[in-house]
């Protein structure tokens, strides 16, 4: 390493403390490390007042300045193991990409020991370690050779990393000229190819395109399938839950947690409600809180209006959910969503105020009955209904509440395998010699 300073029946309704019991692969937590990270500590010096006109400056030049001090992270320590995919959430300004940066070398820590095994790839920033005076070619093979290639390696891997990006006919162009796309394009396929041992990924890819975003979700599956190190910060909880062997929650420079995926991004939207509710009101809850919404009631019917627990495949269903406000919502907005036993989002829907029957208001104490009508195209195996409530709370702002509603099984044969057995027929048309 180099150093850098359930059996049993469920019933229809999952009691209110309870999230869903996914069946997730093993954390790896018995592989070698990757990272080590033991007592990191990073701090900024700020002057209280900023100077920023050459006449303030000549009137201030003999006056002493004020400054504090910003603790960006106290004492972080954790590992990560070889072949994990690690997430990183945390809000705003909580220290989550200083703690990338130095990972990556960017930063110096004040205190506390870094250990990596291998190489490492950077993404952290759009056009960090580019020279926009540089063309495409250029830039690639100097960003491949800062990341530990030589320049025969680096230069070999040109025409991969140009095809990947979609740039060929860009790559004599100086990147100044290059629009923040295609520099978010370049870099990350700069940093793909370049087969690195760890790769440490901030959130920067949501400046693509729809279509370059699923490439890289494509890849993003790719190297979690092939066992590649990677660490991503994001803000995007169905990233983390989707993807993540284990996340870690970093809130104002202090690790509040490190485990499951789903536990970490069920903390996280608490975080975001400490203003309104308190801090120790969010240290004391359990699960997920009741916000300004809690779940009445929520059951699986049949064609004949039955409660069941168990669906067959094929045959239609009925979701049925009954939500009370704890307070008054403004301009609502829920979503379902129901994901497997894996945690994979199968499929989901919503409905927004302005919708029929939905309405602009909600006061405190009414119920709001949702009702969907489903045939049944889900594989066998068990399945976990959320709820999600968006309200408009203070001004522009809003509020997340994620609920857990209930859960039911699918059973019968699925000859085609998969998530879904979706309608269809296979016939043949022909046999030629």
């Amino acid at each position: 390493m180099s150093s850098t300073g359930n059996g049993s029946k469920s019933p229809s309704v999952l009691p209110e403390d309870q999230t869903y019991d996914a069946q997730r692969e093993p954390d790896r937590s018995d592989g070698p490390a990757a990272i080590e990270v033991q007592g990191l500590s990073k701090a900024f010096t700020i002057p209280e007042h900023r100077v920023t006109h050459l006449k303030e400056r000549a009137l201030t030049a003999f006056k002493r300045t004020e400054h504090r001090t910003f603790e960006a992270l106290k004492d972080i320590s954790f590992d990560v193991r070889k072949g994990e995919f690690f997430g990183i959430v945390g809000r705003n300004g909580s220290g989550k990409s200083t703690l990338l940066k130095i990972l990556a070398s960017i930063y110096r820590a004040d205190s506390g020991t870094v250990k990596m095994a291998g190489r490492a790839a950077p993404f952290i920033e759009l056009g960090v370690g580019f020279n926009p005076d540089l063309t495409a070619v250029d830039n690639v093979t100097l960003n491949g050779v800062m990341m530990g290639l030589s320049r025969s390696e680096a230069r070999k891997r040109l025409d991969s990393v140009l095809e990947f990006a979609e740039l060929e006919e860009f790559a004599e162009l100086k990147l100044k000229n290059y629009s923040s796309g295609m520099m978010v394009r370049l870099a990350f396929a700069t940093m793909i190819q370049a087969d690195a041992d760890v790769m440490l990924i901030d959130e920067v890819l949501a400046v693509g395109d729809a279509a370059f975003q699923q490439k890289c979700m494509d890849v993003f599956h790719n190297l979690r399938d092939v066992g590649k190190t990677i660490v991503l910060v994001t803000h995007d909880m169905t990233t983390v839950e989707g993807f993540c062997h284990r996340a870690m929650l970093i809130e104002r420079g202090n690790l509040e947690f490190i485990g499951d995926p789903t536990e970490v991004c069920n903390r996280y939207l608490r975080t975001n409600f400490e203003d309104s509710l308190g801090v120790e009101a969010i240290k004391s809850a359990k699960g997920v809180p009741e916000y300004h919404t809690r779940k009445v009631d929520a059951w699986v019917e049949n064609g004949n209006g039955e409660r069941i627990e168990n669906v067959e495949i094929g045959t239609s269903m009925k979701l049925k959910m009954i939500l009370q406000a704890q307070d008054e919502l403004v301009r609502p907005t829920l979503t379902v969503q129901v994901r497997n036993a894996n945690s994979l989002a199968v499929f989901g829907m919503g409905v927004k105020s302005g919708d029929p029957g939905m309405p602009d208001r909600l006061a405190a104490g009414q119920k709001l009955e949702l009702e969907a009508d489903l045939e049944n195209v889900l594989a066998p195996g068990r399945y976990y209904v959320r709820c999600f409530v968006t309200r408009e709370h203070a001004g522009d702002q809003l509020g997340l509440q994620p609920i857990e509603m209930t859960s039911f099984v699918v059973f019968g044969m699925n000859d085609g395998g998969g998530v879904v057995s979706a309608p269809g027929e296979i016939s043949v048309n022909g046999v030629s010699a």
